[in-house]
């Protein structure tokens, strides 16, 4: 393992990720600090999900380089795993299993302490506490997502990742959702999630930023921002508008 690098939560160099020749992500230098928490905007095909994937370690990049927590993906991957909390389109859940099963074989997998009392804490945190022993096969979407979301906060990383984290949940969930990301024990807790919505990630970020085709091409804190600033931002960015700056 090596040694931690930077004092950056998350920083990227020249980041780089391709597909048959289409670069998804282009060049990309970012940092997030310790305790912040960022939102990602950008159209459709901008390479948001894909950045979440590189920063997960579920993909690697053609070219760069990731620290998270100060520590370089190459050579230490489980050691970031460690590290971070992921929430993506993709569960990562067994449907044969029961929701208590499933959060149980993550605990193992992260050592988790008292993992038993700690199962039933994150399946209160987002209202799960008395489905924990039915099967996922049987689960909806949105409760699916409800169980993703308790998974990825089994072992408090220090770091969330969140791919677009409130589909499939209504608003009740929603608002569940981003009190157990901020209330769950964890000082400084780093958040970096994608978003459609600019109100909605105007509403839980303290910086922002916009991708378009790989690239960064706007970002700031959100302090003194509204709603109708951020949407031109966004349309002179990106040159999107309508629908997708709701």
């Amino acid at each position: 393992m090596k040694e931690a690098q930077s004092g950056w939560a998350i920083e990227t160099r020249g980041l780089i990720r391709s597909f048959n020749n289409l670069l998804a992500i282009n060049g990309l230098d970012l940092v997030v600090g310790r305790g912040q928490t960022l939102a990602v905007f950008g159209p459709n095909g901008a390479g948001k999900s894909t950045l979440i994937k590189i920063l997960s370690t579920v993909m690697k990049p053609s070219a760069g380089e990731v620290l998270i927590d100060g520590f370089s993906l190459k050579g230490n991957t489980e050691e970031v795993r460690r590290r971070i909390g992921l929430v993506s389109h993709y569960t990562f859940l067994y449907s044969n299993f029961t929701a208590y099963e499933n959060l149980q074989f993550y605990s193992r997998l992260y050592d988790v302490p008292n993992f038993r009392e700690r199962i039933y804490e994150v399946a209160g945190m987002v209202g799960m506490s008395s489905r924990l022993h039915d099967r996922v096969a049987i689960f909806s979407r949105g409760m699916q997502q409800r169980l993703s979301i308790a998974r990825a906060l089994l072992h408090r990383p220090a770091i969330m990742l969140l791919d677009e984290p409130e589909t499939g949940l209504d608003q009740q969930a929603v608002a569940m959702l981003w009190e157990a990301l901020r209330a769950d024990g964890v000082d400084g807790r780093t958040i970096l999630f994608t978003s459609h919505s600019l109100e909605r990630g105007l509403e839980v970020c303290d910086h922002l930023l916009i991708l378009h085709r790989g690239r960064i091409v706007h970002q700031q804190p959100n302090k003194g921002l509204d709603l109708a600033g951020l949407r031109r931002i966004y349309r002179q960015s990106t040159g999107v508008g309508g629908a997708a700056v709701a």
